[in-house]
């Protein structure tokens, strides 16, 4: 896994496994709607890690492969692959069946990991712990 490529700005980090992909939508919205709003959709790396340790034999992994990299290409942005549960493990430890959200600044240093759905006020500090990694507040209202 070559996360460190992203290194020079803050990172956005979704770990997910194929069942969770839709409970964190209303973040992956915002943070899409806010960073184009406030023109920030460069300021920040946005990397996704399918969990597909489940998938991890013939003949399941070429589809799930497959149907990842048509995700990449829908959403536009890296999808690296999980096959063995890498992240599930020392040093991450992150859980392996749920979404899980990290915050990295520009060295790849982690400042903000969260597990599960998130709730609003745990967006809020989401979002301000981003705003001070990109050195500029993030409003928490977005105006269409």
């Amino acid at each position: 896994m070559a996360i460190s490529r992203w290194r020079g700005k803050p990172v956005i980090l979704f770990y997910e496994d194929r069942h969770s992909t839709t409970l964190n939508s209303s973040l992956k919205e915002a943070l899409f709607s806010k960073g184009r709003e406030l023109g920030l959709l460069d300021a920040a790396s946005v990397v996704a890690v399918a969990n597909l340790e489940s998938f991890n034999f013939f003949p399941a992994r070429g589809i799930a492969l497959s149907h990842v990299r048509d995700e990449e290409k829908k959403w536009g942005i890296p999808i690296l692959v999980d096959l063995k549960g890498t992240l599930g493990a020392a040093p991450w430890n992150l859980p392996t069946k749920t979404s899980s959200v990290l915050l990295l600044d520009s060295q790849g240093a982690l400042v903000y990991r969260y597990s599960g759905r998130m709730k609003d006020e745990d967006q809020k500090t989401f979002f301000q712990t981003l705003g001070a990694l990109l050195g500029r507040e993030i409003p928490e209202e977005s105006h269409p």
